[in-house]
Parts: structure tokens; sequence; C-alpha cells
């Protein structure tokens, strides 16, 4: 009885009114009002921007103080706005901006009001989130929104509402913000003036994130689940193997890491592996496809990186869509930096152990990108060439008319002795190779390093000795040069080979060798830069839309492209190609037994195989180069 009259005595006192001085037992204040530093040189505005289905998507305003007849320049990011404009506790704008996707020299110099905006779906935003959103109406998007809506509903609220603005609005960004001002081109607004992709998403399956020629990227694994997994990318891919080659090893094919990681549970990552093939889903997405189908209206620059590790195709795919309507020479612009992917913000005095002689960003910046927009987006005077490219080798600053796209018409043999040459081998010849997937011939020595380690960034001009001696690696080795040679463009393979399996995977790369010594840097004496390279799966050889078997042991033609080079081989210095068939972990390993769907690779199915490559006679093995005067 007396602990019943206890617990009724407790229920009775939960039950009684709470005060209200009790109710408001919070130290916070019910209204915040910041505290700007007498200091700073900007406010902040966060607004949640109202889509024409109603859906917010939060944005962050920083608005130069004094600010009048001012330009906007706009990012469309799925990164985090607040992120991307809080990297200080700063009252000082080019401070709290400084950090990636944010050229802050150049935005607090003009005096730009600079707006970041979360994608539908991420971070502040409402919606839903899909990967590289498609055109809406279509297909692959039966919704009546898509990035080009964003975009245009966001500059209409922005003109309408910012009355520090001069009504001109300029959108930029690098990789997926990058992408996103290509999709601001299709119905753009009337006040966007002007559009800067830098290092853009394009073609996932042709060269950029996802596939290169349709082998696999594994390292967008972990990627497409931090990406899409959660609005606020707080689930993190986890891992407690160091060595990523381990990883993915023991994991067997990529499927089976994938489910090992739960990312059949993601929508975007299904799609990959419903399509490993340039089908439908590909080819309709395709950037490059979208624009050449529509009108150019607004002026854009296209910023390309020689050595983007992440998304190397598309900003020239664009190029070469765009370029044939730009009738006067006046609406297309075409940047190409002797950099890593974003590093055009960044400094850019080096790339890994490459010297440029200097600062190549802030230069490009300086006397290219600051002038293009304030053109644009101020009025002002510009003088800014219609393709400013680095020349690597001379390391040099070209200002050009136009990038040419056409193949080379210079072959540069594979011939017996493992030698190079302008001239074929007249005698049939072949020069062979196991290939075993159980060893798989690395892209950077072990221990394979995570993604976001740094070193990542420069691996593409990475010293490939470390594999150039290795026996399921052929290469090739031209005489030492006495004049120089130039190319400017994209290096084309013409591959004959067989195998004594089913599949393969072809890598071919163009390589520059230093002298045996380098004078002023003798840790360069020997060096082997890589100028282009690249994969390609073997089953897409009769069309890239639908894979089929190889027949085995019988010598077959590849053709490729590798990435655009803007190169001198120097005096003194010589050329080298190489040949193999893996690139692990960076590319899935081809089981070299036809499977219909490599991400469904079985254990059994990785087989060795002879890998023969046609060097002689009328079908020998050879790369047009885009050599130049």
């Amino acid at each position: 009885m007396f602990r019943r009259l206890i617990v009724a005595g407790a229920l009775a006192a939960c039950a009684a009114p709470v005060s209200v001085a009790a109710q408001r037992y919070d130290e916070r204040p019910g209204t915040l009002q910041p505290v700007v530093d007498a200091d700073a040189d900007f406010s902040r505005r966060i607004v949640d921007i109202p889509m024409r289905d109603g859906i917010r998507l939060h944005t962050v305003i920083l608005v130069p103080i004094g600010a009048k007849g001012a330009g906007i320049l706009l990012t469309r990011t799925p990164y985090g706005a607040q992120k991307l404009t809080s990297h200080a506790d700063s009252g000082r704008l080019e401070t709290v901006l400084q950090g990636y996707d944010n050229a802050a020299d150049v935005i607090v110099a003009g005096g730009y009001i600079r707006v970041v905006q979360d994608v539908r779906g991420k971070y502040g935003s409402g919606g839903g989130y899909v990967m590289n959103r498609p055109l809406a109406g279509t297909a692959l998007n039966p919704t009546r929104v898509d990035h080009a809506t964003d975009t245009y509903d966001t500059i209409d609220w922005l003109v309408k509402h910012l009355p520090e603005s001069n009504g001109r609005v300029g959108i930029i960004g690098i990789s997926y913000d990058g992408f996103t001002p290509l999709m601001a081109l299709v119905n753009p607004h009337p006040a966007l003036k002007v559009s800067v992709p830098m290092n853009p998403m394009v073609d996932g399956w042709r060269g950029d994130d996802w596939f290169h020629n349709g082998a696999f990227r594994l390292y967008g694994l972990s990627y497409i689940w931090q990406q899409v997994a959660t609005r606020d990318s707080s689930n993190k891919w986890t891992s407690s193997v160091h060595d990523q080659y381990d990883l993915y090893m023991r994991a067997g094919s990529a499927g089976a890491l994938a489910r090992a990681h739960g990312l059949d549970q993601i929508g975007f990552y299904r799609k990959i592996v419903e399509h490993p093939a340039y089908d439908a889903f590909w080819q309709e997405q395709a950037m490059d496809r979208v624009l050449a189908a529509r009108p150019l209206t607004v002026p854009t620059m296209l910023v390309a990186s020689l050595w983007d590790q992440e998304d190397i195709y598309g900003a020239m795919a664009v190029y070469r869509a765009l370029e044939p309507k730009d009738l006067n020479n006046d609406m297309v612009f075409l940047t190409m930096g002797p950099w890593y992917h974003g590093q055009a913000i960044d400094d850019g005095s080096r790339l890994g152990a490459i010297e440029w002689d200097a600062d190549t960003a802030r230069q490009w910046r300086r006397d290219v990108l600051a002038p293009f927009l304030a053109h644009y987006l101020k009025g002002e005077a510009m003088d800014v060439a219609p393709v400013t490219a680095f020349q690597s080798g001379t390391n040099r600053w070209q200002r050009l008319q136009r990038w040419s796209g056409e193949e080379g018409t210079a072959r540069l043999y594979l011939k017996p002795g493992m030698t190079l040459g302008f001239d074929p081998a007249p005698a049939p010849a072949t020069a062979d190779y196991l290939s075993d997937p159980a060893s798989p011939v690395t892209f950077e020595p072990r221990p394979n390093w995570p993604q976001a380690n740094a070193a990542w960034r420069t691996w593409l001009a990475d010293d490939q000795r470390p594999v150039s001696g290795r026996p399921d690696v052929l290469t090739f080795t031209g005489p030492v040069l006495t004049a120089p040679l130039t190319i400017a463009g994209a290096p084309v393979v013409h591959l004959t080979a067989s195998t004594s399996g089913t599949d393969s995977d072809w890598v071919v790369k163009l390589i520059d060798v230093y002298p045996d010594e380098v004078a002023d840097r003798p840790t360069m004496g020997g060096y082997q830069l890589a100028v282009a390279m690249d994969i390609f799966r073997g089953r897409y050889r009769e069309s890239l839309a639908q894979a089929k078997p190889l027949a085995a042991g019988v010598p077959l033609r590849y053709s490729f492209a590798l990435p655009t080079a803007n190169h001198v081989f120097l005096p003194g210095h010589r050329l080298m190609v190489q040949v193999q068939s893996s690139w692990f972990p960076l590319y899935d390993r081809n089981p070299q037994t036809f499977v219909p769907n490599i991400f469904y690779a079985e254990p059994a199915d990785y087989q060795k195989a002879t890998q023969k490559i046609t060097i002689g006679g009328a079908e020998a093995t050879y790369i047009s180069l885009p050599i130049v005067p």
C-alpha cells in the first residue's frame, strides 16, 4: 500500500502544470540577432528560395559592404553551401571563401555578390536528390524540374530581390559544380550573362567519373555512397583496410564490394549496374550531346585540366560540341591548364614533381578569368583569346583562335626490339605478355591510398618507372630526340591485338622520358611523365552500346582516343609507349572471360590470358599523333 501511494504521488507530480519559467529554461535567445564584425567587408544572408514546384533551395548570399550595381556570381553545389562559404571564422570575404570551388581573389577584387546554393535534395535544400539529375520531362526524369529550371528560378529571384546588383548573373563551378553551369545553358534565364564550367562532369561513361570507355572506376563507389546515402553526406564510406589494393582484391568484383558496403540501397548505383554499356541511359544525359542540340546564347568559358584525375573528358567534349556553333568566334572560350582537377583555383606552380616555372593558376585567374568575368558582368573591356592553352615542355601560355579536334596524321609505330618509329616495320611481328587478374598492374605503387589522400590529385603526372619493368607491361622506347616534337590534340590509339581469353582491357600510355641526367634537378633524371593515357574495355570494340565477347586468339583492331595533350617533347628526351591490360585498383579488373555483366563476375571467371600486340606488318599498332610545326 505504501509503495502504491508513492507511485501515485509521483504520477500526480508529473501531471502538475509546468510553470512558464520552467518552460523557457533555455539560455539561448528566442530570436538571435547576429552581431556583425565592425571590420567585416561583407554581409551574409541566408534565404530558402522557392522553385516552381514549391521546393525551397537553401542559398547563401554574400554581399560586399557598400555594393551598388554589382554583378552576381552563382555556384550551385551538392557539397554544402554553408561549408563552401565558411572556410574561416572571419569577417573578411576573401578569407571565408578560401577553399575548393572559390576563386576568392577574383571574386573579391571584382566586387561580386557571391551566391552559393545547395542543389535540390542536399544539405539545407528540400526535395529529392538524383545524381546529375537529367533533363525534366524525359524518360530519365519524369518530373518537371531539373538543374536548368532550378537555375532559372534562382536567377529570377536573385535579380528581383538583390537591390545591390546590376541584374547580371554569372555561374561558375568545378566538377559537379561545373556540371550545373552547363545545365544552366539549357533554356537560360535572360539575366544569365556568362557561364564558366570548370572540369565539369559531362559524360560519366566515356571518360569522366564512373567509367572510362566501359571500364568501371572503383574509386567512384565511395563517392556514390557518401554523396547519395544521406542529405548532408554524414554517413561516410568506412574501411579498416589502409591499402586499397587489398580492399578491392579481397572483395573480388565491384558488385561484391558494393553489396558488402550496402550500395545496393542507392538508386544511382543500381542504375550503373543496370547500364554497364553506353546505352540510352548514358547517351541521353551526356551534356555535350544535350548542348549540341540547343542554341548557343550565353558566352561560355570551358576550363580543362590537362592532368585531370577525375573529369578529363568533359570540358573538351563540350568544346567540340559547341565550337561549330560559334560562327563569330566570340561565344565559346576554352582554357587548358597544366593542372589536376580543380587546380585552377589552387597554387599552380607545380604538378607533383613537375615544375612550371610560375604559378600558372594565379596567372590564369589574373589574366583570363578576371577580365572575362568583368567583361560580361560589369561591362569592362577584355583582351581574352578564344583559346588559352598551356604548352607543357616549353611551359608557356598560348593565345589561339581555335583548338583543332582533328586526328593527327603522323603515325608513331610500335616496332620490334621494343622500339618506336614513324615508319612501320614491314615484316609481321608480335610482342606478348601474360595478363593475370590475380596480380594486376597498379596505377600507383602500393600501398594504394584512398581517394581522399592528397596524392590522388597528381597521380596522372607521376613517374611511370615503377611499372615499366613489369613483365606484363610492354614498354616501347624511341630514340633520343635531336629536335623538339610538338603535339596539340588528342592522340588516337590504333591497336591490333589478340587475347587467349574472350574479353580484355587495353591500357595505352604516351610518355615523355626525361634525359638520364637533369643537371638542375637530379631527381628528374630518367623521369617518365605520362602525357596522355587511358583504358578501353575490349567487349565494346564493335559497339560501345553493346558488349560482345572477343574471338579468342584472333588479332582484332581497337581504336580509341587518349586525353588531349598540348606538349613539346624537348631535345634530349625520348618518346615512350606502354601497353598493359589492367590499371588497378583505379579500374575494376576484367575477368578476361566474357560474362554478361562484370559487376557480377564470380571468382572462377577471372582467368590468365596471353596478350599479343601486333608490332609489324600491315596491321601494326600505332598512335596517331597530332604533330604541329
